[in-house]
Formats: structure tokens, C-alpha cells, sequence
């Protein structure tokens, strides 16, 4: 053979090494054969099946996650709003009872701040997504406390009994059509889609701020809160019964919470349920596709360690054969 064409196989069987040297070091590394043809015998139809189905559980995953983040802060916003309820409902009643006006005025301001406070944990948001508006994700779902009040103030000017108040209260949130849908809430009526968590799993989530619980809560605090403004002034006694009232329907939206929490609770449940199930799947998809592209690392290390020795006997080769010529030959 020439020099030309030994130079030629010499570079061919240098690269031939170093690929295989390659190859070895990847896949002692990933753990996983790059000869995916080689691993499935040609047959590549099962392996596509494992990852599509890891593919379509990671997508379960996010959603899980997302729901599961969603539904906790709905948790998080009405243990909130029942704990406040719980304790400004007994203040009211005990107010109501005693009937001293400087009392009633006290605690009929505290409801008033608190009702501020409750609409703002209705407003929560996650990831700059509103949680208690239905299909309207997009800011607010209710308006704000003060001015819910100003136009309640202007709706009760001509009332002078609790009574009255309450009816207008009452009306002002309940009709179709009326204030609280065209000014107070301002989210959609429509319920978000079920959150699709698993194979044949759905976790819907379907309270929203102007769902009738939470309105007839608003009502209550909304009832305390006029009275704070003024309302029914001077007349003491009426002024009273209206906190009382407010207080009643505040003890009764308390209980209306707890049950909503429990509901809440088994979405929650649900969603965990699926997500462990995913979990379970995964873990055995990954161990099915582990048995076909796994490598065996002793068996690789061993061939990595001969192809390296191949590589070093190559280069000793190659440099005694540069070293032959016709003078070192005479010498």
C-alpha cells in the first residue's frame, strides 16, 4: 500500500474510534443507549408510545399544579373572609343587645372596614388572574367597597326603618340586572372551564363573587356598614335592629362559608388524588422506558476502556509508521 492510502485508512479508523469513544462517553453518562434502533430491535412503535404518554402526563402535571394553586388560594380567600365574618358577627349581635349608641356606631365602623377588607380578598389573584370571576380573569371581580356603599347611600336616602334598609339592601344585590350586577360585580356569570388534571379527570371550579353565599354575605356587611354612614340616624332603636340584622346574617354566612370550604376541600382532594395517580403512572412509563434505552454501565465502561486502549495502540501505530523511510531502513 502507499503512503497516501495508509495516511487515508489510518484517518478513516481514527475517526471510526473516536466516534465509538464518543458514543460510549454519552451514553456512560445519560445512562442511556444512543442506538435507539438498536435497543428496540428496529421496532420503534412501543418507545413512541411511552413518550407520548410521559408527554401527555407532563401536560396533566401543569394543570394539576395550576388548579391545585388556584383552588388553594380560593381555600386561603374564604378561610379569610370566615374567620373576619366569624368574628365582627358576634361583635354586631352583643352591639345590637346592648343597644348603646356609641357601641353600635363602634362596631358598625369595624364592620365597615372589614367589609373593605373582605371585598379586597375576593379580588385575589393568581399569577395576575383573578380566582372568584368566572370566565373574566382579567382584573377586579368586584368593585370597590366605597363605592358599593356611595350608591347603597343614595338607593336607602328615603328609608327610616331597618327593616326598609334591608328590603333595598336586599333588592340593590338580588335582582337581575340591578346595582350589584351592573356596578358591583364585574366579572364574568359564566364558570371557568373544569381544570382537566388527569385521564378522564376534571376538577371544576365554580364559585365565583357574585354566586349567592357570598352576596347575601356582602348584604350583611353592607347593612353594618350604612349604619356607620349614618343611616336611620337619630333614631337609635332602628339604627340597632339593623345591626342585629346584619349580625344574624353574618352568623348564618359563617356556617354558609364552612360548607363552602368543605366543597372547596373535596376539589382539593380530587385534584391530589389525580395528581398521586400521574405520579404512579409516570414512574412506571419511565421504568418501561428505562428496561428498552437503558444501558448497562459495566458492560459500557468496559468497551469504553477498550476503545480507548484501540485509540492509544492506534496513535503508537501511526507515530512508528511516520517514522519509516528508506534511510532509517540503510541505517
Amino acid at each position: 500500500m502507499g503512503d497516501l492510502a495508509v495516511s487515508f485508512q489510518t484517518r478513516q479508523s481514527q475517526a471510526r474510534i473516536k466516534t465509538q469513544l464518543n458514543r460510549l462517553g454519552n451514553e456512560l453518562a445519560t445512562g442511556i443507549t444512543q442506538d435507539l434502533r438498536g435497543a428496540t430491535g428496529g421496532d420503534l412503535g412501543a418507545l413512541g408510545g411511552i413518550e407520548n404518554a410521559l408527554g401527555t402526563l407532563k401536560a396533566y402535571k401543569v394543570a394539576a399544579n395550576e388548579a391545585s394553586l388556584t383552588v388553594s388560594t380560593v381555600q386561603r380567600v374564604l378561610e379569610t373572609v370566615q374567620q373576619t365574618t366569624s368574628e365582627i358577627g358576634l361583635s354586631l349581635l352583643q352591639a345590637s343587645e346592648f343597644g348603646q349608641t356609641a357601641l353600635v356606631q363602634t362596631t358598625a365602623a369595624d364592620a365597615r372596614a372589614r367589609f373593605a377588607t373582605v371585598v379586597s380578598v375576593l379580588n385575589t389573584q393568581v399569577a395576575d388572574r383573578a380566582i372568584l370571576g368566572g370566565t373574566d380573569t382579567s382584573g377586579a371581580v368586584l368593585q370597590d367597597s366605597e363605592t358599593m356603599l356611595a350608591a347603597l347611600q343614595v338607593a336607602i336616602a328615603a328609608e327610616t326603618t331597618a327593616a326598609g334598609v334591608e328590603s333595598v339592601v336586599e333588592a340593590w344585590f338580588d335582582t337581575p340586572g340591578g346595582g350589584f350586577e351592573t356596578s358591583g360585580y364585574l366579572g364574568s356569570s359564566t364558570d371557568l372551564a373544569p381544570f382537566r388534571v388527569g385521564p378522564g379527570e376534571e376538577a371544576a371550579l365554580t364559585l365565583s363573587a357574585d354566586d349567592q353565599e357570598l352576596r347575601d354575605l356582602m348584604k350583611a356587611y353592607a347593612m353594618a356598614a350604612l349604619v356607620a354612614d349614618g343611616a336611620l340616624e337619630p333614631d337609635a332603636g332602628e339604627r340597632a335592629a339593623l345591626v342585629e340584622t346584619s349580625a344574624t346574617r353574618m352568623i348564618t354566612g359563617d356556617k354558609t362559608l364552612a360548607e363552602l370550604r368543605a366543597g372547596i376541600g373535596l376539589i382539593e382532594g380530587r385534584i391530589d388524588a389525580a395528581t398521586a395517580r400521574n405520579s404512579a403512572e409516570t414512574s412506571a412509563l419511565e421504568l418501561a422506558r428505562n428496561k428498552i434505552i437503558a444501558i448497562d454501565p459495566y458492560r459500557t465502561a468496559t468497551e469504553l476502556s477498550e476503545v480507548q486502549t484501540q485509540l492509544e495502540m492506534l496513535y503508537t501505530v501511526t507515530a512508528r509508521l511516520s517514522r519509516l523511510s528508506l534511510t532509517e531502513y540503510l541505517r
